[in-house]
């Protein structure tokens, strides 16, 4: 008599856990509403970042300072999320890429920090800067999984 106890492992069993690991299905096409409301923040987050630097009382020099780590942090960001998803995927990314990535998201948030931790503006406009920063970034990783998805369910479809 074979006896089966709760902790016997077919190997039917074993097969079919491993495939459901290695099955990642993203059948789901992100909505209008949430691609329009990613690209909204990211428009609004963007031009009210730029139009704080265009009025505020500071040099030349230091606006385009923060208005060129606004650009290397949607940069990073972006290619955080498109390597995070390569790898999600199967899609082979290099160690050394996939570090970079996250190394100058983190530097472009923390020269955020610095530049305006020594600034000579007002608290009100320092958080400002922070928040759209904040909302900028993010909003960039969202309108780039949108448009991943769709491309990957697109393609799935043909």
């Amino acid at each position: 008599m074979d006896y089966k106890f709760s902790n016997d492992v077919s190997e039917d069993t074993v097969n079919e856990k491993v495939e459901k690991r290695v099955q990642k299905v993203y059948d789901q096409k992100p909505t209008p509403a949430f691609i329009s409301a990613s690209w909204t923040a990211l428009f609004i987050g963007m031009v009210s970042y730029c139009i704080g630097l265009w009025n505020a009382y500071m040099e030349l020099n230091e606006k385009g300072y923060y208005f060129t780590i606004l650009l290397f942090g949607l940069f990073s960001a972006v290619s955080v999320q498109k390597s995070v998803r390569d790898r999600l995927e199967g899609i082979p990314v290099t160690d050394i890429y996939y570090g970079i990535s996250w190394f100058t998201t983190i530097i472009s948030i923390l020269l955020l920090v610095i530049g305006l931790w020594n600034a000579d503006l007002e608290l009100s406009e320092k958080g400002f800067y922070g928040m759209a920063f904040t909302l900028s970034l993010f909003a960039a990783i969202a309108v780039q999984k949108n448009t991943r998805d769709k491309k990957f369910i697109e393609k799935s479809e043909d």
